[in-house]
């Protein structure tokens, strides 16, 4: 449904060119949830954003790529054949949605204007498919709740309303770009949930782009690790968690605090910050703060290479030297606990 190919997002800002996609390629399937993960600053707002063709201009130029959505090619597009498919075949949920929200329009008013911006029906017709939309969601008397304001609803019930307006013409392709940020675990509990949910009812593709760990867990069918504007490891949720081939990622699940091992309950943060976006460093991005880097990983910028079918890893380090590397500093770390 969706392929991407060697696509780069630059920002052309007072201090130079921001690298923030950088030669990025992958795949979504119609029915299929994946999931992006990584660090704040790591581009994956703006390639969210670039899909939909969002991103500021001329702010942000694309130097290379394409972005094929069932091939047709999204940067070729003029803006009116962009504003047909935006909330028609592809959909967006941003981050915070009581700035996406009109806080002067009731909500059953922005809905049907969703409806009815890309399907000819009178507002009748259109009121009663917003209404089904609220229940769907889980909002609760929504006939009534279709006559009140976003300041009226909380945080998570506002977040519903977005998915809502989201899913109003059926898209193909929902991209979630972090959609519970701010939202306590209960709530974004349900929200996971709900997702799926009306992932089977309508068949939708899922892209869910956030720095959670556990929810892509709970949701991905496969997963993409983004660092420094490029992907440095793909593939199935088993293999990102359980079979990671790349430093970064295991800094990443590393830094998560674990209750179900003594000593554990710990952070063990990521040293060092990320890179200069606007002038990266040599070799591999990671290496300045990477446990095992090699005088080699400043000097050769690893390519993202398949490991195993579907497991794709950017990173010098063969699979045998990344477990003894990892099984000796994790040895050193229980010691310390212990001490």
């Amino acid at each position: 449904m969706l392929e991407v190919k060697d696509l780069k997002a630059y920002l052309d800002t007072s201090t130079g060119v921001v690298k923030a996609v950088d030669q990025v390629s992958f795949t979504v399937k119609a029915g299929e949830t994946v999931g992006i993960v990584g660090e704040s600053g790591s581009g994956k707002s703006v390639l969210a954003l670039s899909l939909m063709q969002l991103n500021p201009t001329p702010l942000t130029f694309y130097p290379q790529g394409e972005i094929l959505f069932e091939g047709r090619n999204l940067l070729g597009l003029r803006e009116r054949a962009l504003r047909k498919m935006r909330g028609n075949e592809i959909s967006m949920i941003f981050q915070d949605p009581m700035s996406s929200l009109n806080p002067i329009f009731k909500i059953g008013n922005q809905l049907i204007e969703a409806i009815r911006s890309h399907k000819k029906m009178p507002r009748h017709k259109a009121e009663a498919e917003a209404i089904e939309l609220l229940q769907d969601v889980g909002i609760p008397d929504a006939e009534r709740r279709m006559h009140e304001y976003p300041h009226e609803f909380s945080g998570g019930m506002r977040q519903r309303v977005m998915i809502a307006i989201a899913l109003a013409c059926r898209p193909k392709l929902l991209i979630a770009d972090e959609p519970t940020t701010a939202l306590d675990v209960t709530i974004q509990a349900q929200i996971l949930e709900m997702l799926r949910t009306i992932q089977n009812k309508y068949g939708t593709a899922i892209l869910i782009i956030t720095h959670d760990l556990g929810v892509v867990a709970r949701l991905a069918d496969r997963v993409m690790v983004m660092y420094s504007g490029r992907i440095v490891e793909e593939g199935s949720t088993a293999d990102i968690f359980y079979r990671t081939s790349m430093p970064y990622t295991w800094s990443l699940l590393r830094s998560i605090p674990r209750l179900d091992e003594a000593g554990q309950d710990r952070l063990i943060p990521i040293q060092g910050q990320p890179p200069n976006l606007v002038t990266p460093p040599k070799g591999c991005n990671f290496s300045p703060r990477c446990p095992f880097a090699t005088p080699e990983c400043a000097e050769i910028d690893p390519a993202l290479t398949e490991r195993r079918h579907g497991h794709r890893v950017a990173c010098i380090l063969s699979e045998m030297e990344f477990e003894e590397q990892k099984q000796l500093l994790e040895a050193v770390d229980r010691k310390e606990v212990l001490a």
